[in-house]
C-alpha cells in the first residue's frame, strides 16, 4: 500500500513539476519554489520542537517569502552574467543579515534562554532550505536553464529510484544504520550508476530532446541546448557524479534531523513520500552543485 501511494503521488506530481520547470515564466517558478520552501521550512521548524526549541515561526516565514519575491522580481533581468552577479551579492547579504535579524527578534523573548536556539534554527532553515531552492531558480534563469534543471531532476530522481529498489532487493551492507537503517551501500552504488547513465544519455541525446521539446512548445529556444556550446563528456560525467553524491548526502542529513527528532517523516503532506522536506531533501544539496557549475560557466563568458 505504501509503495502504491508513493507511485500514485509521483505520477501526479512529476508532470506538474516538469511543466513548471520547462514552460512556466521564471517569476512564476520563483514564487512556486518559494511556496515549496515555505512548506519545507515549516516542517523543519516543527521538527525543531522535538529538540526543545521554540522557533520563530512567522519571522522565518516572512524572511523566506521575501527571498522568493525578490527572486521573482530579479528574474526579469535576462542577462545571465548580470543576474548571476546580483544573485551572488544578494544571497550573501541575506545569509549574513539572517543571523543578526533573528537574534534581534530574540531580544523580545521573555525567556532569553530560548532566543539563541530559536535564532539558530531560523538561520539554519533559511540556509538549508530557502537558499538551495533559490539556487534552483537562478539556474533556471541561465541560458539553457530549463534543460539544466531537467537534467538535475532526472539525475536525482534516477538515483533515488534505483537506490530504493536495489537497496530493498539486494541491499546487505548498511551504510549508516544509526542515521538511516534502510540505506545500504548496494543501493548507494546503484544510485550513482543510474545517475551517471542518465547524465551520459542526456549528454548524447541533448539535441534531439531539446528539438522535441521545442517542437512541442514546452521550451523556448533560449532554454534548450541551442543556447549552450556542448561541453566535453568528462565534465558531464564528473558533474553527474557530484550531483548524485550531494543528493545522497542531502538525504542522509535530513534523516539525521528526523532521527534526532524521533520521527519517520517530516510531515504527511505527500502520501507515500511524507512531507515536503522529505521530497526535496536531495535537491537541497544537489541544486547548489549544479548552480556552482553554471555560475562558473557564466562567469567565464
Amino acid at each position: 500500500m505504501q509503495l502504491l501511494k508513493r507511485v500514485l503521488t509521483a505520477v501526479v506530481l512529476i508532470p506538474i513539476v516538469l511543466l513548471l520547470v520547462l514552460r512556466a515564466p521564471i517569476p512564476l517558478v520563483a514564487l512556486v519554489t518559494g511556496l515549496v520552501a515555505l512548506l519545507a521550512v515549516h516542517e523543519l521548524l516543527k521538527l525543531s520542537e522535538a529538540y526543545a526549541i521554540r522557533p520563530f515561526y512567522w519571522p522565518t516565514y516572512i524572511f523566506v517569502a521575501a527571498l522568493s519575491v525578490l527572486l521573482a522580481l530579479g528574474s526579469m533581468n535576462e542577462w545571465p552574467v548580470a543576474s548571476t552577479a546580483i544573485f551572488i551579492y544578494g544571497a550573501g547579504f541575506a545569509a549574513s543579515l539572517a543571523a543578526f535579524l533573528f537574534l534581534v527578534i530574540g531580544m523580545n523573548r521573555a525567556d532569553l534562554a530560548t532566543a539563541f536556539p530559536a535564532a539558530m534554527t531560523s538561520v539554519f532553515g533559511f540556509c538549508y532550505v530557502a537558499l538551495p531552492m533559490a539556487f534552483l531558480v537562478q539556474t533556471r534563469q541561465q541560458w539553457s536553464g530549463a534543460f539544466l534543471v531537467l537534467y538535475l531532476l532526472l539525475i536525482v530522481w534516477a538515483g533515488d529510484i534505483f537506490a530504493y529498489f536495489v537497496g530493498r532487493s539486494l541491499g546487505r551492507h548498511l551504510m549508516s544504520p544509526r542515521i538511516s537503517p534502510k540505506k545500504t551501500w548496494e543501493g548507494a552504488t546503484a544510485s550513482l550508476v543510474a545517475s551517471l547513465l542518465v547524465g551520459t544519455l542526456l549528454y548524447n541525446y541533448a539535441l534531439p530532446i531539446c528539438t522535441a521539446l521545442l517542437k512541442a512548445h514546452l521550451i523556448e529556444r533560449r532554454d534548450g541546448i541551442f543556447a549552450l556550446q556542448k561541453p566535453e563528456l568528462w565534465p558531464v560525467v564528473l558533474l553527474s557524479a557530484a550531483i548524485n553524491v550531494a543528493a545522497q548526502l542531502g538525504d542522509l542529513v535530513e534523516s539525521l534531523i528526523k532521527r534526532g527528532a524521533g520521527v519517520k517523516d517530516s510531515g504527511t503532506l505527500l502520501p507515500g513520500h511524507g512531507g515536503m522536506l522529505d521530497r526535496i531533501d536531495a535537491l537541497l544539496f544537489a541544486a547548489p552543485v549544479l548552480w556552482c557549475y553554471t555560475a562558473w560557466r557564466v562567469m567565464q563568458q
